[in-house]
């Protein structure tokens, strides 16, 4: 054992080990409690950033751990390989995404593994295989079979100088990323996948309260927020008649148009109704109005969803038409509305401004009616400026509604919804926020969708003996389009499968969703040629903890979990829900600094060229540079914009290698465990880093004192229970073996909860602990001393492998608890707790003068006895004789005189 700690050689001889050895491989144990801990599949974008740190440090902590507690675990990797950000990169260095993906895998792998990751390679994936994404193509087809999957018109970002499909996020403020051309809005063919099929049992079991529900092992925001996107509504579906009609003289739309709302109570005070740009009657009336047609054109370079239409400016433009109260035969103009989804309902919302805080906005700018119909009791309604309580449906009647007047919200409803039936206008109906999955995608990198399109018979599915089509590696998209329109080879001898004429494949890819949706699926059965998955997964799921972060908690968890519904429905698992238990860990958060350039834009520094400027009170309130930076000199003024997530763009990531090269991977694993508990944001500190470091250097230190004990035969007896009881314990030792098995219990405890910050705040205790006791003069106390040694190295182990397996071979406990990979976890001794003396505290006529030891097991007079022969007592009563005596058993002894 080197007497210096050198973390390089440290690691390095352990990742030695555990490759010799194969220790991760794990095959399928029927004799064994299985446990299947997950990270989410990363993206390879380049490198591994401290959040993957933070994130698989989790995950091993908690697969260490309960293999040393018997358990068969599963901890498994792969890569989320297709997407944009590849063809981004391609663009930019002119490489073909495939060779970019392939070698970031290589280098973040490697990472991993310089981390010390439990991780089992031998079930690796990487989504861009075609042995893994033949079966994305497989269980397509069954889902077109069985009409889950299926081709519709969809609306489209279109980039005119480009020719391409646009993802929302290559959309900076309507205009393409590249070109900077207006986006426009396109209708195109594509295919969707059935999830609202799902709906209802996908929000039973997620939902809060839901006696149905089976996700109890969720964070109760991250299902929320599924059961917000679900979104069930119940609610009134009606129709305002009207009697416009098209040039061919027919009514459009037969003459009504339909509105769905939550809030049928507030129909008399309707005002206006607004619709989608793309609705028949907006383009009807913008036939002949051009400012309504330029209006509608500067629509499509609008979002295409509604999170991006809720945070964009609304607009408006009347049509000139009017359609009919239902109720009260009044006109009601109807307005095209720029933030109206002809995808969502019926592409149509009735306008309440007075009780609807969008359309209260909208009437405001455009100087539209306000007609208040709901008022509460002791509040009074200001037309100029929105309050909570308007739009509040559980206070509050009706007024200004003729009939319904002094009715309350679940009563007004009902006769709405009655006298709508009468007239043949509407009727009570639940309807979903949530909308068929989309899941083509009109780019190269991505599973090609098993189609092939014939002019005789339209898009007919690849025969399952083909699959998988073989997405060509060698283009480098360029800008102009999906470059497999222009791959000969990928089109060439293309027939039909039905009547055998020259074809043309399908060139959209599938959404990258759907590789990330059954990933884990995989890693049960990865090497299977002949199934989707098999035996594996029957053993291993549903994966018993999920680890990820709070960004993907909506629609790469409702993805997932509709596609195990639906292998399960195709027989192929049986598991109605994927994820058991799931742990949204924290952000890791770092300073941010900048400063406006003389061209106005921005430019970021490193955290390490800058120094806080603070107030007296130590507070930040600005930087400077102290270190030179290109033509800045040191002490340059810049802007302090406080902390957030670590990114490149902004100059305040901390890159993991330079970490472990500079201090090791176990004083980066342990730094980011300690610093905050794990669904906590951590907030970077280089002085924390440096301390995590001093301290693998003192558990070193100590680890060197015990080679001058007889490790050997002290190590020996740590495990023997019965020589352990024969063992002659001096009042020292019992106390470290106190301090050292309390320590272990709240441990073991914190593991169990993965609060893993306190975990190690327990392991520094108990080395505290060890490096104060100084009776080295019994066998006693050598073996107290290293029998808590031991178990400080097994509590340490899951969170610095590498330091803990060194010293526990090099001191000798491998040789009779075998190697610390399965050696078991340490076990409270309860002796150990029972304690010989209480400390229990004094006071003298009820002022607190100091402490007393009694035995554990002393009598109530004998505490007296012992608390009356204090010296301090003795001198504070000066010879007078105590009146009273009270004794608090375990806490306190007042004496009174």
């Amino acid at each position: 054992m080197q007497e210096k700690y050198n973390h390089i050689e440290v690691e390095r001889a352990a990742h030695s080990h555990w490759t010799a050895r194969d220790a991760y491989r794990v095959t399928e144990q029927a004799d064994k409690k299985k446990f299947y801990a997950c990270s989410m599949l990363p993206y390879p974008s380049g490198k591994l950033h401290m959040g993957h740190v933070r994130n698989y440090t989790i995950n091993d902590m908690l697969t260490r751990y309960l293999r040393m507690n018997g358990h068969n675990v599963l901890m498994p990797m792969g890569w989320d390989a297709f997407g944009l950000p590849a063809e981004n990169a391609a663009l930019k260095n002119g490489v073909p995404p495939a060779q970019w993906t392939y070698d970031n895998i290589a280098y973040m792998k490697k990472q991993m593994q310089a981390m010390g990751l439990a991780i089992d390679w031998s079930r690796e994936v990487a989504t861009c295989d075609p042995s893994y994404y033949k079966w994305n193509q497989w269980l397509f087809l069954k889902m077109l079979e069985k009409g889950i999957a299926y081709r519709k018109t969809q609306t489209v970002n279109w980039d005119p100088v480009d020719q391409t499909v646009l993802a929302n996020e290559q959309v900076i403020d309507g205009r393409g990323w590249r070109t900077g051309a207006l986006v426009e809005k396109r209708e195109i063919p594509g295919y969707y996948l059935k999830i609202t099929d799902y709906a209802q049992e996908l929000l039973d079991h997620v939902q809060v309260g839901n006696d149905k529900a089976t996700l109890n092992g969720w964070p109760e925001r991250v299902r929320l927020m599924q059961e917000n996107w679900i979104g069930k509504s119940t609610g009134v579906r009606f129709a305002f008649p009207h009697d416009i009609r098209g040039n061919d003289g027919q009514l459009i739309g037969d003459g009504k148009l339909f509105v769905f709302t939550t809030r049928a109570d507030t129909i008399m005070g309707v005002t206006f109704c607004a619709v989608a740009p793309e609705h028949p009657l907006a383009q009807h009336a913008a036939a002949a109005n051009p400012a309504l047609a330029a209006f509608i054109d500067e629509c499509k370079s609008g979002g295409t969803t509604e999170a991006e239409l809720a945070t964009q400016e609304k607009k408006g433009q009347p049509t000139g038409l009017f359609v009919i109260h239902p109720l009260t035969g009044e006109q009601v103009e109807v307005w095209i509305g720029n933030y109206v989804l002809m995808s969502y309902g019926d592409g149509a919302v009735m306008g309440v401004p007075a009780h609807d805080e969008r359309d209260f906005a909208f009437a405001l700018k455009y100087q539209l009616p306000i007609k208040q119909v709901v008022q509460v009791e002791g509040e009074s309604y200001d037309l100029t400026q929105w309050q909570d309580w308007y739009g509040d449906k559980l206070r509050g009647v009706m007024i200004n509604s003729g009939p319904y007047d002094g009715l309350n919200f679940t009563d007004c409803v009902n006769a709405v919804a009655e006298a709508l039936a009468a007239k043949g206008l509407g009727e009570k109906k639940t309807t979903w926020r949530l909308r068929d999955w989309g899941v083509s995608r009109q780019r190269y990198w991505g599973t090609p969708i098993p189609i092939i399109h014939c002019e005789e018979h339209g898009p007919v599915p690849v025969p399952e003996k083909d699959l998988p089509v073989v997405l060509p590696q060698d283009c480098i998209p360029d800008g102009s389009g999906n470059p497999l329109h222009k791959h000969e080879g990928f089109h060439a001898g293309v027939t039909c499968p039905v009547c055998g004429k020259p074809a043309r494949r399908e060139t959209d890819t599938m959404d990258t969703f759907v590789d990330s949706s059954w990933y884990f699926m995989r890693y049960c059965d990865p090497k299977n040629t002949e199934t989707m998955v098999a035996e594996g997964a029957d053993y291993w799921m549903p994966m018993d903890q999920y680890i990820g972060g709070i960004e993907h908690a909506i629609l790469h968890l409702l993805y997932a979990r509709f596609w195990t519904k639906v292998m399960r429905d195709l027989g192929l698992v049986k598991v109605d829900e994927p994820f058991t238990k799931l742990l949204t860990q924290g952000m890791v958060l770092n300073h941010i600094y900048s400063r406006r350039t003389d061209k106005g834009g921005k430019e970021y520094f490193w955290p390490h060229d800058v120094e806080h400027v603070l107030d007296e009170g130590g507070k930040i309130i600005g930087a400077k540079l102290k270190n030179a930076v290109g033509d800045l000199p040191v002490g340059t003024v810049i802007d302090y914009e406080g902390v957030g997530t670590m990114s490149k763009s902004k100059n305040n990531g901390v890159d993991p290698q330079d970490l472990i090269e500079r201090y090791g991977a176990d004083t980066a694993r342990i730094y980011t465990m300690f610093t905050a508990p794990p669904e906590a944001t951590l907030e970077w500190n280089d002085a924390a880093v440096e301390g995590s470091y001093r301290f693998m250097r003192r558990v070193w230190n100590f680890g060197g004192k015990l080679l001058a004990l007889n490790a050997e035969v002290a190590a020996a007896s740590t495990q023997q229970a019965a020589s352990l009881a024969d063992i002659e314990f001096g009042k020292e030792a019992k106390a470290l073996r106190l301090e050292v098995h309390t320590v272990l219990k709240q441990v073991d405890y914190d593991y169990q909860r993965m609060q893993y910050n306190t975990v190690v705040s327990g392991t520094m205790k108990m080395l505290n602990a060890l490096e104060d006791f100084k009776a080295l003069d019994s066998a006693g106390a050598q073996v107290a001393l290293i029998e808590g040694f031991g178990i400080l190295l097994r509590c340490l182990y899951p969170a610095t492998p590498h330091i803990a397996h060194s010293l526990w071979s090099g001191l000798g406990y491998a040789g009779s608890l075998g190697d610390l990979l399965d050696a078991p976890w340490p076990q409270v001794d309860e002796s150990a707790l029972q304690r010989d003396e209480v400390e229990l505290m004094l006071q003298v006529n009820g002022k607190l003068r100091g402490s007393i030891l009694v035995p554990a097991n002393a009598d109530k007079a004998a505490i007296e006895a012992i608390a009356l022969a204090n010296e301090v007592y003795l001198k504070l009563a000066n010879g007078a004789a105590p009146k009273k005596v009270v004794v608090v058993p375990g806490r306190l002894v007042n004496v009174v005189v």
